[in-house]
């Protein structure tokens, strides 16, 4: 499924910040970090089984109340962190709304089975003949 960016952009609201770490001047005074902020229990992108979807696999980034933040502060514009952020928000979501495959079980091979057994029998004798015998 492809998002639609302007209609998520939309739904997005952007906070800015001053970038941590080095770079003179420029972080010192300049906003530059970008915190993306969405709603999404309030989206109207999604249905509620999509929505359900993303906050099951996105579950560790979403807080308590429904909204997922991301922050993007690798550039010194602050125009390209907010596509920046744009962009991963568009990511996240493309990996949770793929279908999860069902994992089929598969049978260990007997080769390898008799491969782990020959190594237990190997060891075992290694070790028998380590023991100190008194005659």
């Amino acid at each position: 499924m492809a998002i639609d960016l302007e209609d998520l952009q939309k739904e997005v609201t952007f906070k800015t910040s001053r970038s941590s770490g080095a770079g003179g001047q420029n972080v010192n005074k300049v906003e530059t970090k970008v915190t993306l902020v969405w709603n999404i229990r309030d989206s109207q992108l999604f249905s509620a089984e999509q929505k359900a979807r993303i906050e099951d696999k996105l579950s560790n980034r979403i807080q308590a109340d429904g909204f997922l933040q991301l922050s993007s502060s690798d550039s010194r514009s602050q125009l390209a962190n907010k596509e920046d952020a744009l962009a991963k928000l568009v990511d996240l979501l493309d990996k949770a709304l793929l279908p999860t495959k069902k994992r089929i079980p598969t049978k260990i091979p007997r080769a390898k089975i008799l491969e782990r057994l020959d190594r237990k029998k190997k060891q075992s004798a290694k070790k028998s003949d380590r023991r100190w015998r008194m005659e």
